[in-house]
């Protein structure tokens, strides 16, 4: 084997991790090398080791996986010169693309055509290689991990609401050794039932012992700081790269731990209740309460959230009432009292169990319709400066309420309308429904 660049020991060690791994996903940030090693390199070493004659290697297209992966300098070809040959036309045994490999055949497939990948995927193979994984087809993916005995897949962080981080990437679990150098919002993220001997890796510029300290500069240059583009490229960071609504939103300036909001001083609380019935979506019944301060923050300080979609009793209006009054009770002992609280208007059955709930049991809580002559879009320019307006912040959000941070991270807008999709804004929405009433008491608001 050719290696014509430095390994880092992180690289080493993936490298030499063979026994006791069914699957490896490696993410991170661009030019951290985890093509030339994930494809280049071990997953070789997999098929090599396999008992298997037949392989895959995916990517968006063959003619994609020609580029980025076989023939590129550093690719298969080179690394594996003389071992490894590519018939990219096929040949009389198999008609489409493969490398032939010491006895070993590795199919070469984009994920983008279905028909061609349908037509392959009737085997059980040894390895298989999926690259952008992010990007790919989710019923290609499901399809095929299902028919192999390793898998490694590489991908540049993206949204993380897409299905392929809940389905694969969030199961898996980082080793110890290197569990620190994961950023802290990716592992708040792997909170799915983790599978055993599914193993995550997350690489950057500095394990890339190929480039200076001058490239990695350069390549920092290349994107504006505070895009989500510099978010996903240069720190290797989650979230929706184009589209997004609160694209100033941070977490290093707008999320709080609850001891900093603890010295606060509210002037002002406040709660809402946004509701979703649907047992098909994954739309959620969304608890929002809120504090502003006397420097003019809001603050969202507790979250509480339910989706029919993952109970097997659905909830009704009638078990929203004492849930939410609960909600209430819970945060005026620990903040304050919000004496009026605001419920989706268009949902009149809530609002009408929450009133019968309160003659029962007698309570100091206003029970409030949403005001939403206030719309959305202006709801949306006006958080936009609260969030972050050269340097000065009013709009915080404590720790506690993933819920909110990752919607906020995610909103996007309709992709032909000056419009928000109907999809990732609970919270949001509930948030907006509490401060509302409020908003002169909130930063430099001006009515217009």
């Amino acid at each position: 084997m050719k290696n014509n660049f430095p390994l880092s020991e992180k690289y080493i060690d993936f490298i030499n991790t063979t026994e006791n791994v069914d699957a490896d996903f490696l993410e991170g940030t661009t030019a951290s090398g985890k093509t030339t090693v994930g494809a280049g390199v071990k997953f070789m070493l997999m098929v090599s080791k396999s008992n298997k004659k037949l392989h895959i290697i995916a990517s968006k297209t063959t003619g994609t996986a020609e580029k980025n992966i076989i023939q590129q300098d550093n690719g298969i070809l080179d690394i594996h010169k003389g071992k490894a040959r590519y018939c990219g036309n096929g040949d009389k045994d198999y008609k489409i693309p493969h490398i032939k490999f010491e006895d070993k055949i590795i199919f070469v497939l984009g994920y983008d055509n279905k028909e061609k990948w349908k037509l392959v995927l009737g085997s059980q193979f040894g390895c298989v290689y999926i690259d952008e994984i992010n990007t790919a087809d989710i019923e290609f993916i499901e399809e095929v991990s299902t028919r192999n005995d390793y898998l490694l897949a590489t991908l540049n962080p993206d949204d993380p609401s897409l299905p392929v981080y809940s389905e694969f990437i969030n199961r898996s679990r980082p080793y110890k050794k290197y569990k620190d150098d994961v950023p802290k919002e990716i592992i708040e993220e792997l909170k799915e039932e983790p599978v055993p001997k599914w193993r995550y890796w997350f690489f950057t510029f500095y394990d890339n012992l190929s480039l200076t300290d001058e490239d990695i500069e350069k390549k920092k240059r290349s994107a504006p700081k505070g895009t989500k583009l510099y978010k996903n490229k240069i720190q290797g960071l989650r979230g929706r790269a184009t589209g997004l609504i609160f694209s100033n939103f941070e977490r290093k300036h707008n999320v709080i731990i609850k001891d900093q909001a603890k010295k606060m001083r509210f002037v002002q609380f406040t709660a809402a209740l946004d509701t979703s019935y649907s047992q098909k979506s994954p739309d959620t019944f969304a608890m929002s309460f809120q504090g502003i301060t006397d420097n003019k923050e809001l603050v969202m300080l507790d979250e509480e959230v339910y989706s029919n979609k993952d109970l097997t009793v659905p909830l009704a209006p009638s078990d929203i009432a004492p849930k939410f009054f609960k909600f209430l009770e819970k945060n005026r002992k620990e903040w304050g009292f919000a004496r009026d609280v605001f419920v989706d208007s268009a949902d009149q059955a809530t609002i009408m169990e929450l009133k019968k709930y309160k003659r029962h049991n007698p309570n100091l809580y206003n029970i409030v319709n949403s005001y939403k002559k206030f719309e959305i879009i202006d709801r949306i320019h006006t958080m936009l400066g609260w969030i972050n307006t050269d340097g000065k912040i009013y709009y915080y959000v404590v720790d506690t309420c993933k819920e909110h941070i990752r919607e906020m991270e995610i909103y996007s807008w309709k992709e032909d309308k000056y419009e928000p999709e109907d999809a990732n804004d609970h919270t949001i929405n509930s948030g907006q429904y509490g401060w509302i009433p409020f908003r002169k008491m909130i930063g430099n608001y001006k009515e217009e």
